[in-house]
């Protein structure tokens, strides 16, 4: 079962409850050991006349919740720490999941319990594999093929259509690109998932949605902490955290070490990774807090190959990426402040960030990319009755812009060779939204916003003996919305939506080549949907359950419809759709097998279900055809033994029944995959975890990702090969 938290909104009383799982995905408590759920947290709406608390009444509030967290903590073997009052910039994933469940479509919460101590937590897959809707396959490294709701098909390298966070800072550059190796799974308490047109709060422009990982503070429970990963093809990872709190002040750093030789040549890698903040609560309505992550990557890259040598020779890495040494090397430092003011019925968020990156890139060419970006926020939130009845009001600005130092030189097997093209690309983008809740009866509420973005790009050539690539172009973009939020009792909420996304293009997106027309990317419009969405959220005493449909009629969506030298050339096309069912089940099928009484052991099924249908509207080329790169049907499932004392063991299954196109002309397809695994651990929510986790234990040889192309053929170098048989272990100790 999931943990729980009590949300509140307004009855014919003054309060009405809604309790929702604490995880917005059913796999949660099943994917981790835990056997131990958090007492329910009782928060309450904003009462009519209420005068203002004093500050030490508001603390001797907090200090009571501690005092009702240990008396609920249920067995003696489950160690509690020292409670402290909880940060205020920084939410706990109940906080943080009573804030996106107000979100009339498509959220989720995944706690880092739910994978960090039972998995080996490698790729941002281990975090979201159990959330519908969600394709994320690894490729090589940490490097992971991601995409929600069929956003960014046309890329199988960096990331596009997702906008990804760090506490809210930015890992998107300001063109929209991403790299996963910034991201450290180890590091963060829990992740927010906010799907499509969701994304509202954070200015987010894209069909996919904003992630944003959010690390401990040292206000959380257990902030000290030593963590030993190792496993198949020399996987090896060492992790610690510490953190604290003296009064006002309060910080926590964690920092990971990594290498790995890879299942695949020309595939190994190491990073160094380090996340920290330090925070200072002028009141326990004022604080301040300080940011830092910083990143060493260096990883070769395998390469995309034939369809016939994915299955065959999954192992051998592409001739050409091994001639070129071909790698991707990344060094970043971010820096960051959040600030929370609150007052009796709005809270005031405001903070300012800036990211230096350096990405050394030799592929076809030498790609040596230096990039500043920079901005700030500010967010409030209002929440109050109005007449009588509950109304909650978010506004925001959100700013970021930055400039990429670019220069391509010729690869030399690893090495910079001549200069051959060079240019100064900027990019700024201002997000101005606002979204009302209104609950015009006491559990439901009508939800209305837009947001309005303006974005600029704009090219220098420095290079100019190939012609003046310079240029640039602006984008005045509105993206409405409006929804239903229905509290249909403790355990249910049912919502609708609809709302409109725009993605402005990035600089990478162009067309040019032998025997195709030029296109360049001062010429690309933006892409622009408008999503259905209804759906259903909740959790009974053994059975949790979310449901979404949706339908995106999407108009000059990014995607490939030209090649030349093999590669894909993204330009707009005209009219596509994007539409699914995003499933997500939890089911306690027996309890009470050997152990009886109010913490029965029990058996837990798991499943998360995707259904994708993505296809052309009419084109003039290509019909109604399949879009490339994403399967329609992709499945999750797990079946967990849980013993009260902390022991868990069960198998998992992915499975792709049926194989998806490499090619908008659907001539080359994947074929259909089951793999199994198997893991057991121990885990019960107190000092110690450890887990070994068996992967793919059949050895299978199937294609966990794709790029697309226009026309393929049988020998397009589009496959990335999924990982063999592999087999993981973990030991974490936290005080």
């Amino acid at each position: 079962m999931l943990r729980t938290s009590t949300l509140a909104g307004l009855g014919a009383s003054g309060v009405a409850f809604v309790t929702l799982a604490t995880c917005a995905t059913p796999a949660a408590m099943a994917q981790s050991g835990t056997a131990t759920p958090l007492p329910s947290v009782t928060i309450d709406a904003p009462a009519q006349h209420r005068a203002k608390p004093a500050r030490a009444a508001r603390v001797t509030r907090q200090s009571a919740q501690a005092v009702r967290t240990v008396r609920q903590a249920p067995a003696s073997h489950v160690v509690v720490p020292a409670t402290v009052p909880g940060s205020l910039t920084v939410a706990t994933a109940q906080q943080a999941l009573r804030e996106i469940q107000q979100t009339p479509g498509g959220v989720a919460l995944v706690s880092a319990d739910a994978y960090r101590n039972s998995t080996v937590s490698n790729t941002i897959k281990d975090v979201l594999e159990y959330v519908p809707g969600v394709f994320a396959q690894p490729k090589w490294g940490d490097d992971v093929r991601l995409s929600i709701r069929g956003s960014g098909l046309s890329r199988n390298f960096h990331l596009r259509g997702v906008q990804l966070y760090m506490d809210g800072i930015p890992i998107n550059t300001s063109d929209g690109y991403g790299d996963f190796q910034e991201i450290d799974p180890t590091a963060y308490k829990y992740v927010e998932v906010f799907k499509g047109g969701n994304a509202l709060r954070y200015g987010a422009n894209s069909l996919g949605g904003a992630i944003n990982f959010v690390t401990p503070t040292g206000r959380d429970p257990f902030p000290n902490g030593v963590s030993l990963d190792f496993g198949a093809f020399g996987f090896r990872r060492l992790q610690a955290n510490t953190g604290g709190s003296n009064g006002p002040w309060d910080g926590f750093v964690t920092a990971s070490v990594q290498d790995s030789d890879g299942f695949r040549d020309h595939s190994f890698g190491h990073s160094e990774r380090i996340s920290g903040n330090v925070g200072y609560q002028f009141s326990p309505d004022f604080e301040t807090r300080f940011y830092l992550n910083a990143n060493d990557v260096r990883q070769r890259i395998p390469g995309t190959v034939s369809k016939d040598s994915a299955l065959t020779s999954p192992e051998t890495a592409a001739p050409g990426n091994i001639a070129l040494d071909q790698q991707r090397n990344i060094d970043t430092v971010r820096l960051a402040n959040k600030t929370t003011v609150r007052f009796e019925n709005t809270t005031v968020d405001f903070g300012l960030f800036g990211i230096d990156r350096h990405l050394m890139h030799p592929i076809f060419q030498y790609l040596d990319y230096h990039y500043l970006d920079y901005g700030g926020f500010t967010r409030v939130t209002d929440d109050r009755l109005i007449g009588g009845f509950r109304n909650r009001l978010i506004a925001g600005v959100n700013v970021l812009d930055g400039r990429i130092d670019n220069q391509q030189f010729a690869n030399i097997g690893g090495q910079k060779g001549a200069l051959l093209s060079s240019s100064i690309d900027s990019s700024k983008n201002t997000s101005v939204y606002v979204e009302d809740s209104f609950y015009f009866l006491p559990t439901v509420a009508a939800v209305g916003g837009t947001q309005f973005l303006y974005a600029t790009r704009d090219r220098r050539d420095r290079f100019l003996s190939d012609g003046d690539q310079s240029g640039s172009t602006s984008f005045s973009l509105w993206s409405p919305k409006a929804g239903l939020l229905w509290d249909v009792d403790r355990t249910w909420q049912v919502y609708a939506n609809v709302s409109r996304s725009a993605e402005v293009p990035s600089f990478g997106e162009s067309s040019v080549g032998p025997g195709i027309p030029t296109i360049p990317f001062t010429s690309i419009l933006p892409q622009t949907a408008t999503t259905y969405e209804i759906g259903t959220r909740g959790k009974r005493p053994d059975a949790t359950w979310e449901l979404t449909l949706y339908r995106s009629q999407i108009k000059d969506e990014l995607l490939c419809l030209y090649s030349a030298f093999g590669n894909c050339n993204v330009t707009n096309a005209d009219r596509t759709v994007h539409q699914g069912i995003e499933a997500g089940a939890g089911v306690a099928v027996f309890k009470n097998i050997f152990v009886h009484g109010d913490q029965p052991d029990r058996i837990w099924v798991n499943v998360a279900y995707t259904y994708n249908d993505f296809r052309f509207d009419n084109d003039p080329v290509f019909g109604n055809n399949l879009l490339p790169g994403a399967p329609r049907h992709f499945v999750r499932a797990e079946v967990l033994y849980k013993h009260p004392s902390g022991f868990y063991f069960g198998p998992n299954v992915e499975w792709v029944p049926q194989g998806y196109y490499a090619d908008s002309a659907n001539t080359l397809s994947t074929n259909p995959y089951a793999i199994f695994g198997l893991k057991a651990g121990y885990d019960n929510g107190g000092k110690y975890s450890a887990y070994v986790e068996a992967r793919n234990i059949a050895n299978k040889a199937y294609i966990a990702s794709s790029a697309i192309i226009d026309r393929a053929t049988s020998t397009s170098p589009l496959f990335e090969p999924g990982t063999g048989r592999a087999v993981y272990a973990g030991f974490k100790v936290r005080w």
